[in-house]
């Protein structure tokens, strides 16, 4: 019995290692109950999260307690309850959020339990209302449009003097033509 005890051990220890080494490529990460999906929704799903660089994986929860505990994040247990699956975003964490929610409209027995942002723990709560922030580009698109807004006007007041003086000149020249 010793020898199939020391076999399993090994197999935990290598899921908990592979969690980690899924977990280590991201900072943020979305708590799902995925219990009640088909898995053509899930599959859909993953496809649909595949796009954005992320994936979501079904865990287990003591593996994947233990995973983060060994990447030294916040203690995120409250949320390993239950079938389980992770939203792993390595890249745009309220797009991922955006995914799911959207899912959520399609298909409702999909939960989201709460995330590990930035180091930060959301309830589920709070995660709904980071997924109607504006994500990272839109962020930069509205910087970029504030910070080219006083060039551009500098740019058309310029060209304004120019045309005002060629129209002042035209009408002087139009004077001098009829009187």
């Amino acid at each position: 019995m010793a020898i199939v005890a020391k076999k399993i051990q090994d197999a935990k220890a290598s899921a908990i290692r592979a969690l980690e080494v899924n977990f280590g490529g991201a900072q943020d990460f979305i708590f799902a109950d995925y219990r009640g999906l088909t898995v053509e929704q899930i599959t859909g799903l993953r496809k649909r999260l595949g796009v954005k660089a992320s994936r979501f994986q079904v865990v287990k929860n003591n593996f994947a307690r233990i995973a983060f505990e060994r990447l030294t994040a916040p203690d995120v247990s409250q949320y390993l309850v239950g079938p389980t699956a992770v939203a792993i975003a390595p890249q745009d964490a309220n797009e991922v959020a955006k995914i799911l929610f959207d899912f959520i409209r399609e298909a409702p027995t999909l939960r989201v339990k709460g995330a590990l942002v930035g180091g930060t723990i959301y309830d589920a709560a709070k995660t709904e209302a980071f997924s109607k922030l504006p994500g990272k580009l839109e962020l930069i698109s509205m910087l970029m449009s504030v910070l080219q807004g006083p060039v551009r006007t500098l740019a058309a007041d310029l060209n304004d003097i120019n045309a005002r003086l060629v129209r002042a000149i035209k009408a002087v020249g139009d004077q001098k033509v009829e009187g």
